[in-house]
């Protein structure tokens, strides 16, 4: 396994990291989830991640059940708060409910701290400067080390570092975005900026565009997918865009990979991305995308630049 750094924080992640969505807390009960997580962590994963909105708080439960068989020292824990409960408080990105909201995790995850701590979503309905004060005195207070973003825009982001500045607060490190090959232009071109300017890191969600560039939903959506949870990745299958699948799967074929091998490969191509975060049922299927460390050499500038023409071609790049 490689180690990539958070851009230009210290701390470093292993490049394929393993998330908890949708998965913890529903089709892994504690067992499943200690297994799966035991065999990724001997494969050399050391960044795990999850939300206090994940299977409503359950996710963060299991995993702090399942930590308890490592030392804190040798893992690199990350937790989301936006989403934490039905109370009018319970919920955005308020001084109160970061504070609260990340206390309760951290109580779930059975941890004095997380290492990387995300506001899930941007919240319009409180100032961003507040956002950036709470942060700042979370990791101040020893909650977290590092704090990020996850689908804010480049405006927001920049405003969060234009703020820091002003209040000598400390900013915002990551961001966690949707990446892959359907879902490419905030990564490759809004957030340039904050790559070369601000030296963020990015831990990218959904390589696999919720499964669909496994080829796996070729004969419909099965019960307990991402897509049969989440419809929205529907819409990124167009007629056009099942023709692209094929060709991706020749590719893939040709280089001795399955397509959702070839998908994560091209993920870590970016330099910007820091860690690609993988989330699996079972055993064989994690470690497929684990295999993704000895197999994304295959991936060369000339395989990468016959992908790009086969999406070129039917002008399925920009969503």
């Amino acid at each position: 396994m490689e180690y990539r750094r958070l851009g230009k924080a210290g701390i470093k992640v292993s490049e394929l990291s393993f998330g908890s969505w949708i998965t913890f807390g529903s089709s892994l009960d504690l067992q499943g989830a200690k297994k799966l997580m035991r065999h990724a962590y001997e494969r050399g994963v050391n960044f795990f991640d999850n939300a206090e909105a994940y299977g409503g708080g359950a996710s963060e439960l299991i995993m702090g059940e399942a930590l308890r068989d490592y030392k804190r020292e040798d893992v690199v824990i990350s937790t989301k708060i936006f989403w934490g409960g039905s109370g009018p408080n319970d919920r955005g990105l308020s001084f109160k409910h970061l504070v609260e909201g990340t206390k309760r995790s951290l109580k779930r995850l059975k941890t004095d701290y997380v290492d990387l701590l995300f506001c899930h979503r941007p919240d319009p309905e409180t100032p961003i400067e507040e956002t950036v004060r709470a942060m700042d005195v979370l990791i101040r207070s020893g909650h977290c080390f590092y704090w990020g973003t996850s689908e804010w825009s480049r405006d927001q982001i920049e405003e969060a570092h234009a703020v820091a500045k002003a209040i000598n607060a400390t900013p915002p490190s990551m961001e966690q975005p949707q990446y892959n090959m359907l879902h490419r232009d905030r990564m490759e071109r809004e957030y340039l900026p904050l790559f070369t300017q601000y030296g963020m890191g990015a831990t990218i969600w959904s390589p696999l565009s919720g499964g669909l560039l496994t080829g796996k939903y070729k004969q419909g959506i099965p019960k307990g997918s991402r897509f049969f949870f989440h419809p929205e990745f529907k819409r990124q299958l167009t007629e056009r865009g099942e023709e692209v699948l094929l060709d991706l799967e020749r590719i893939a074929k040709s280089l001795e990979m399955t397509p959702g091998q070839l998908a994560i490969a091209w993920c870590l191509k970016n330099r910007n991305v820091s860690t690609v975060i993988l989330g699996a049922t079972s055993l064989p299927q994690l470690e497929e995308n684990l295999r993704v460390q000895e197999l994304k050499n295959r991936l060369t500038e000339d395989v990468k630049r016959e992908i790009e023409g086969i999406f070129e071609a039917g002008g399925v790049l920009a969503l």
